[in-house]
């Protein structure tokens, strides 16, 4: 290296330069173009997939997939709102009292409906705790930690065979958190995080490489 001379040592720390902010300029393109393009393109898919599936369900006379992008959507949601006011409705509900008395005399299909509605009815009502917490606990053994999603406390069997008062919690794998592990853990071995579920599940889908904020160092205590 110290035979090389001076001018030609300058030109390949030119070059050196030249690459490095090239490479530095490729990265940052991609840093903002890929979650960006991938967000449309998922939008995108997820639109003509709506659109596919209610263009099956509407004559093709008063529906077209390709009239407008995105107004399947916009007729689902319509569908679901309606739906939602007829079963406020005194005739809505005794519909649905009749419906689910004929599902309830069906021995296989009254067992899938009935798991399907109560997952539904946790999820998705406005007093629900499911899902709106995130936790650390050991596993798989002591010293290492886990992160899962408080589901409500154990009842039933579960808790009368425990000493503890014990928590269902959804452990998720990584990176496609709709899929996991219910465990049952006492709650005094359960330590709160102070992050949001939203915050939570991006750390578990980027496995780990998107961390949320230290806002508060205090642990707060576990909601019942």
């Amino acid at each position: 290296m110290n035979d090389i001379p001076d001018a030609d040592k300058a030109q390949m720390k030119f070059h050196i330069s030249v690459f490095a902010k090239l490479r530095g300029y490729f990265l940052a393109g991609v840093l903002v173009t890929a979650p960006l393009s991938i967000t449309l393109y998922l939008t995108w898919g997820l639109l003509n997939f709506i659109d596919s599936k209610v263009s099956s369900v509407i004559p093709n006379e008063y529906y077209s997939q390709t009239a407008i992008p995105g107004l399947g959507l916009l007729i689902a949601i319509s569908f679901f709102i309606v739906m939602g006011w007829f079963a406020k409705n005194i005739l809505g509900q005794l519909v649905i009292q009749i419906s689910e008395y004929i599902l309830d005399k069906m021995p296989i299909i009254r067992t899938i409906y009935a798991a399907t509605k109560q997952v539904f009815q946790t999820i998705m009502g406005s007093q629900s705790k499911a899902f709106r917490e995130a936790v650390m606990f050991e596993f798989p053994r002591k010293g290492i930690w886990a992160m899962g999603f408080v589901t409500g406390l154990s009842e039933g069997e579960i808790q009368r065979l425990t000493d503890d008062v014990v928590v269902n919690v959804f452990f998720p794998t990584t990176p496609n958190p709709t899929s996991g592990f219910l465990l049952f853990i006492p709650k005094k071995d359960l330590v709160v995080l102070n992050m949001t579920v939203e915050e939570a599940i991006k750390m578990i889908v980027s496995g780990g490489i998107l961390t949320p904020p230290d806002r508060v160092e205090t642990i707060k205590p576990l909601e019942k």
